[in-house]
């Protein structure tokens, strides 16, 4: 009996050819829960890839004593229980720093677009409104003050970036890193920043992290933007605070909750500018991310040389 590797959501085409070719497996394509359970039923399971939905929990890796590695085509973990695979020596495979730069442009283009409030100024034009311009309100970035919240790979793009635009920029981070801007306490990023951007991981730590009591100690009229994680942010208290006008504005890429319920109030505010967690979506992040993690699954599973650190839990696992 071969050898498989459980496909829990689909991958760019490029990487399904790369998996499909690698003969000595057979490749599940667990897109329900029937075609799941009966793949584990069958039993020799040595992998399992997802994306951002297909959840593996402590109950899902139980049931499959074979596992020998779960990868994720991108590069948060939130969908996999990292500390449970690492306690059963299963190894974590991620896509690190494969989205840096789609995710510095996405930010970038929220940012310039909350402040230059484009949004209405497309409407304008796309209604026959065009004497309306008399009414339009905006402003540049240029000589503001951008306070990043983690300054890792996708923090120090962004960075680059808005001080290329004129941006003066300053973070918070658990490290000090290598980068030619002052690092300061939350509060004083909080307090001095004309737009706070967040670039964190989703953990116990940062869950809720900008509360009621963070979005008060911002500048008022200051906007906030997201492209990390949405549960970073109390959405009830980020409500109250653009409903209050503490808060200029809201741009985001990630919510709390995805989809977002029907009524949620964030999503029709004017003061909000919301995609639907396409930010790694172009086609050249997409494809390397899938293409990334289908070659280092295939080379570890065949014990070759695979990507440096795409193995998330590697010092956990003491390899």
């Amino acid at each position: 009996m071969k050898q498989k590797i459980l496909l829990l959501e689909t991958l760019a085409e490029e990487a399904m050819e790369i998996l499909l070719a690698a003969n000595s497996y057979e490749v599940i394509f667990a897109f329900n829960e029937e075609v799941l359970q009966a793949a584990i039923e069958e039993g020799n399971i040595q992998a399992i890839i997802t994306r951002g939905k297909g959840q593996v929990r402590a109950n899902l890796m139980d049931q499959i004593p074979s596992l020998q590695l779960i990868a994720r085509a991108g590069v948060g973990l939130d969908n996999i229980d990292v500390d449970e695979a690492s306690k059963r020596k299963i190894k974590v495979v991620n896509a690190p720093n494969s989205n840096a730069n789609t995710i510095a442009e996405h930010t970038i283009s929220l940012i310039l677009n909350l402040q230059r409030n484009m949004y209405t100024a497309f409407s304008m034009v796309k209604e026959g409104r065009w004497k309306d311009r008399g009414n339009y309100v905006g402003d540049e970035v240029h000589g503001k003050t951008l306070g990043i919240l983690g300054m890792g790979n996708i923090g120090k793009k962004v960075a680059k970036i808005a001080e290329a635009l004129g941006v003066k920029v300053c973070y918070w981070s658990a490290f000090k890193e290598d980068v030619p801007y002052p690092i300061l306490s939350l509060q004083e990023v909080l307090n001095n920043s004309d737009i706070i951007s967040l670039h964190l991981p989703l953990t116990s730590e940062t869950e809720n992290l900008i509360n009621s009591e963070a979005l008060a100690q911002m500048k008022k009229g200051a906007l906030l933007i997201n492209t990390a994680r949405g549960k970073i942010i109390d959405q009830k208290a980020l409500n109250e605070a653009l409903e209050s006008g503490k808060l200029g504005g809201f741009a985001a890429d990630v919510l709390a909750v995805e989809p977002p319920e029907a009524d949620e109030p964030l999503i029709k505010h004017p003061n909000t500018l919301i995609t639907a967690h396409v930010g790694s979506l172009t086609k050249t992040t997409y494809t390397q991310m899938c293409t990334m993690t289908v070659e280092n699954t295939l080379a570890i599973l065949n014990r070759k040389e695979s990507s440096p650190n795409c193995i998330f839990n590697r010092k956990a696992l003491g390899i």
